[in-house]
């Protein structure tokens, strides 16, 4: 028993190695195949395979959980990048060259972490510790002049399950809590500088809602143009784009051109990019 026991042992220990049990311990192929040995262990060996596969099965998935996915969308003239992160809606960010735009997109995990929160995801986006590209794909002119994902990626064209549009939804929405928060806080003067032309904080409000709402039209909404003046039109609006999503994807429809997945994410980016632009010229002292 003392040799049996030791046998198990060592198959306990094969499966948490990268090869295959049998050649660990010792039986060449052509004897797994035809000896004696297959006919006394071939039981053991098929239960230490399974455990084996289960257990890389296991791992893999772990690893794969813990993996910020990115695609990177390269402009036609090679002049811009956009980094997305097609799994975390509104996280995506642009710069000159693939390694800057990584760069880029790592330094905002902290405050896109805020909205990961707001969305109840914050344990989730938490566990990711790496960044795995996935995708190199060409964008449009827009891409190269303003270093935004204008382009569809292979991710962007594939098909919704009902809990993944749930999802993406739920992030978006978040955005926009989040940008809510941010538009309550931050002083009504912005500060000066080239980006928007010194506009001040209502001025970016009004332009994010109003881009929202063309895009609806996309849903066939037609939001009232003073929607954003008050908290219900603008709850009514938010409500009416997510229902209007969610008919689309029940009937397998695409927003026009653009794909269900994309017109979330690149409302989500729009969002927060106008949110960390209001953060990032607030003249409130101490606001984060």
């Amino acid at each position: 028993m003392r040799g049996f026991g030791s046998f198990v042992s060592a198959a306990r220990f094969c499966c948490a190695l990268p090869v295959s049990p049998g050649i660990i311990l010792g039986f060449p192929p052509k004897s797994l195949q035809n000896g004696r040995i297959l006919t006394a262990f071939s039981h053991i060996l098929r239960r230490v395979e399974r455990t084996f596969a289960a257990g890389t099965k296991r791992t893999g998935a772990r690893l794969m959980a813990n993996q910020l996915r990115v695609t990177l969308e390269i402009g036609p003239k090679g002049k811009k990048v956009a980094a997305v992160a097609p799994d975390w809606p509104g996280l995506e960010r642009g710069a000159k060259t693939e390694e800057a735009a990584l760069e880029r997109l790592q330094s905002y995990l902290p405050r896109y972490a805020q909205v990961a929160k707001l969305a109840g995801m914050d344990a989730e986006f938490a566990d990711l510790s790496t960044v795995d590209v996935v995708e190199h794909y060409p964008g449009t002119g827009s891409t190269d002049f303003w270093g935004i994902s204008f382009a569809f990626s292979s991710i962007d064209k594939q098909d919704l399950s009902s809990g993944a549009l749930e999802r993406e939804l739920t992030l978006m929405q978040a955005c926009w809590a989040f940008f809510d928060a941010v538009r309550g806080r931050v002083s009504a003067q912005m500060q000066k500088g080239p980006r928007g032309g010194g506009r001040d904080r209502d001025h970016i409000v009004d332009h994010t809602i109003h881009v929202e709402q063309i895009w609806a039209q996309k849903l066939g909404l037609h939001t009232p143009s003073d929607a954003d003046r008050t908290d219900e039109g603008l709850r009514a609006h938010r409500d009416a784009y997510c229902n209007a999503i969610r008919a689309f994807h029940a009937e397998g429809k695409m927003a026009r051109t653009w794909s269900l997945r994309y017109l979330i994410r690149h409302t989500a980016y729009h969002t927060l990019d106008h949110a960390w632009e209001m953060e990032d010229k607030d003249l409130t002292v101490g606001v984060r």
